[in-house]
């Protein structure tokens, strides 16, 4: 049985938990830090696919892969010019470890004989805000995304192929050139052909006929003057 202090001291601190648990006090700030909006690049694109993945790189000079960062992979379609590209960011951090545009001449590669992982060379990746070529290799935590990433892949490469911007008017200009070179093969400039005599004394006597022709008739319109 508890004493009347203990008792005493027990109603005290019970008193107090419960007025810290109701007493909730408000402060204004000091400064007041206006909302910015983070620009991502990725206003004008449309997602094609997103999905969790690792990747790697390959060092030229230890001659080894390296792991470059884990988080979400997506293929991203600008909305104007129908160009795809790579981008994926570490987690947490979100710095970009890949980011490079989509061409149709890349080839999706099994990496080491798994159904998990694939290899890749891009020209010009920007990861690290310069230009630079890069053998790239991603490992997927199964199969079914594994192949999913590949057959967006593929519908990127031909979406690349048939709609961008850049690929279309390549196709265009070349033919139209073409078109030109056949019109001037099969219908060319008319040459000097091979003329006789005959042909040449014939024009020059149709040329002399019709100047006499002409003064003929400049001399009748002076006689009918002078009448």
């Amino acid at each position: 049985m508890a004493s009347p202090k203990e008792e005493s001291v027990k109603r005290n601190s019970e008193s107090e938990d419960t007025e810290s648990s109701e007493h909730d006090p408000h402060y204004e700030p000091i400064v007041s830090l206006p909302l910015v909006d983070i620009p991502t690049n990725e206003e004008e694109e449309e997602e094609l696919v997103k999905i969790r993945a690792r990747l790697y790189r390959y060092d030229v000079q230890d001659h080894e892969w390296k792991e470059r960062g884990t988080g979400d992979i997506k293929l991203l379609r600008h909305t104007v010019n129908n160009s795809v590209r790579v981008v994926m960011r570490r987690d947490k951090t979100l710095k970009v470890c890949a980011n490079h545009f989509i061409t149709p001449d890349i080839r999706m590669n099994v990496h080491c004989g798994s159904d998990k992982a694939f290899n890749w060379s891009v020209f010009a990746d920007f990861a690290d805000e310069t230009c630079k070529q890069e053998m790239l290799a991603i490992k997927f935590g199964n199969p079914q995304n594994a192949e999913l990433w590949k057959t967006k892949f593929a519908e990127a490469q031909e979406i690349v192929r048939t709609k961008c911007i850049l690929y279309t008017q390549d196709q265009f200009s070349d033919d139209e050139s073409s078109f030109t070179r056949s019109e001037d093969t099969e219908t060319p400039d008319p040459k000097g052909t091979d003329k006789t005599p005959d042909d040449e004394n014939k024009k020059i006597t149709d040329q002399d006929s019709d100047g006499v022709v002409l003064k003929l008739k400049e001399l009748k319109v002076e006689s009918a003057k002078t009448e």
